[in-house]
């Protein structure tokens, strides 16, 4: 169907960027703050490309305020950012660093003098590495520490920060970091990582209740899922039960006990041959179904997926990363398919209508909880021209197209409120080192200088005047 000539949003609807603390903050050992397992991870020869490392990142820890008064010259309204967890309490336990604490301060307070909207993440994959000693997210005490940690940052940044996600992603938490073994830790159990996705989920109810018992009233508590909008190859009966298998590994095991106070008995039943449950105790599903304010959505490409009777086509292609052991525990055998169309720099294919699918799921399984969009975003190659500017009319088209996405649901009745533009500015891609670029602020990595792209100032004009410019603007 043809795009509406002008996109217009509702007028309070909250236009943001997003970021994590690894991936830009750097100054990995100021202030007190101690390594986390990507510090460990991207320290260990042959885990991330081209030997990269988060230790400088992109200098936002020095940086803060220039990037501040970059976001308000671009009319950003609202920021995501993460808490680094062993910078505001080293090693996991125990009292705060106020040092740590210290820069969040200085930057939600920068952040407002602005007008700009601080939008607070607790848990971005960045675990203190003494907890990972002691067994990490497979281990249930992992769950009490984040609750601890939780109340540590409510207490401190709850009278400016209105908005908090718990958990960002817990899925990449869990399987990439406990089963396929490409993110930090690096382990590949899949029992572990089943395991790990409980604890997770009884970190986000546990730290929920944390952070309500601190902060006023008025403040939102949430969390942003990667939940997948995964269709099977055909309507074969083989191929919809692979999708069902896959459909509950990356959304149920999740929304199923948040939402609907259980685990899908699909997934159960699946999942049988590599683990009992027996991690669930008494009590965990109704500490972890606490009431959300908001939903967070992140979203970048469907999956497509067939039965184990079609054979695969070289690697698995579920588009995270390279590894022969899969981060689909008990569904080994489901086969992923390349979806077709308009791919970006991470092979990833472009399909805007997953998003509208992916918000009216919610809008139907949340009726009554708001819904952001806090991820969303395209990586390209992008390059500085001979007049030190950098034009990127596909991620231009990228944002256009999803963002048209976001509103067809908000007037087929869906509540979103918000949008989070991933990422502010080029950063440290995880596993992919500095080899990807999803910024609308190209960032050169030998200086450190900003230069915001084309689609910066486009995106900027859409928060300024909360609609959609022409592609070609």
């Amino acid at each position: 169907m043809p795009e509406p000539k002008t996109v217009a949003f509702p007028r309070d609807f909250l236009w943001g960027a997003a970021t994590s603390a690894y991936q830009i903050e750097g100054a990995v050992a100021e202030g007190g703050r101690t390594p986390s397992i990507w510090d460990t991870f991207s320290h260990t020869p042959g885990k991330i490309a081209g030997g990269d490392t988060g230790d400088i990142a992109v200098d936002h820890y020095h940086r803060y305020r220039d990037d501040v008064a970059l976001m308000a010259r671009l009319g950003l309204k609202a920021y995501r950012f993460s808490v680094s967890w062993p910078r505001v309490q080293p090693g996991g336990r125990g009292p705060a660093s106020q040092a740590g604490l210290d820069f969040y301060r200085g930057l939600v307070d920068e952040l407002l003098a602005h007008g700009i909207t601080p939008a607070l993440t607790l848990y971005h994959w960045d675990l203190p590495q003494e907890l990972e000693d002691a067994g990490g997210w497979p281990e249930r005490e992992t769950a009490l520490r984040f609750a601890e940690y939780a109340q540590l940052v409510g207490e401190a940044l709850g009278d400016r920060v209105r908005q908090w996600m718990t958990l960002n992603e817990p899925w990449c938490s869990a399987f990439l970091g406990y089963a396929s073994g490409v993110h930090a830790p690096g382990r590949t159990d899949p029992r572990a990582a089943l395991r790990a996705a409980h604890h997770l989920n009884l970190a986000h109810g546990l730290g929920a209740q944390a952070l309500r018992s601190v902060l006023p009233a008025g403040a939102r508590v949430g969390i942003s899922l990667n939940s997948q909008v995964v269709r099977p190859l055909t309507q074969d009966p083989a191929d919809l039960a692979a999708a069902r298998r896959i459909d509950d590994l990356a959304c149920g095991i999740f929304h199923g006990p948040m939402l609907h106070g259980a685990y899908p008995e699909t997934l159960l039943e699946a999942t049988r041959p590599v683990t009992d449950w027996n991690h669930v105790r008494s009590g965990d599903l109704a500490a972890i179904a606490q009431p959300l304010d908001l939903i967070g959505l992140n979203y970048y490409t469907p999956e497509l997926v067939s039965s184990a009777a079609t054979q695969p086509e070289g690697p698995r292609a579920d588009g995270h990363g390279d590894s022969p052991y899969s981060p689909w525990p008990g569904s080994e055998d489901v086969v992923f398919h390349r979806t077709p169309g308009e791919q970006t720099d991470m092979g990833w294919t472009v399909d805007p209508d997953g998003l509208y699918e992916l918000i009216m799921r919610y809008s139907r399984e949340a009726p009554g909880v708001p819904l952001y969009i806090t991820e969303n975003g395209a990586a390209y190659p992008d390059k500085v021209d001979g007049d030190g500017r950098v034009h990127d009319p596909e991620r231009i088209a990228y944002l256009h197209s999803h963002l048209s996405a976001v509103h067809r649901a908000v007037t087929d009745g869906a509540d979103v409120r918000g949008y989070y533009l991933w990422s502010l500015m080029d950063n440290f891609e995880w596993a992919y080192g500095y080899g990807k670029r999803f910024g609308a602020v190209y960032v050169d990595y030998a200086t450190l200088d900003r230069i915001p792209k084309s689609s910066a100032h486009w995106y900027g004009e859409a928060a300024r005047t909360g609609r959609l410019p022409s592609v070609e603007a």
